[in-house]
């Protein structure tokens, strides 16, 4: 499933780039530097990222789902005590 983004977030991440390469590298980069980085980015540390955020979200609900007897559990005929 490849990444895609909105273009208001690809505008946000292209700037925030230039940002860092300014503040960090001591040099400026152009907006279609910044693109071609962003997209090299996406394309190849994305996947990684959005795979172990999918592993990450299955072991949560994982988690909630072996604690749903604990935590969703109501002690049936105990009117009568």
């Amino acid at each position: 499933m490849p990444i895609t983004l909105s273009k208001e977030s690809k505008s946000h991440l292209i700037t925030s780039i230039k940002r860092y390469f300014s503040e960090n590298m001591e040099e400026e980069i152009g907006d279609l530097k910044s693109e071609l980085l962003l997209d090299f980015v996406i394309k190849e540390v994305g996947p990684s990222i959005y795979n172990q955020a999918i592993t990450d979200a299955q072991a949560y609900f994982q988690e909630k789902v072996e604690d749903l007897d604990g935590s969703c559990y109501e002690a049936e005929f105990s009117y009568w005590k």
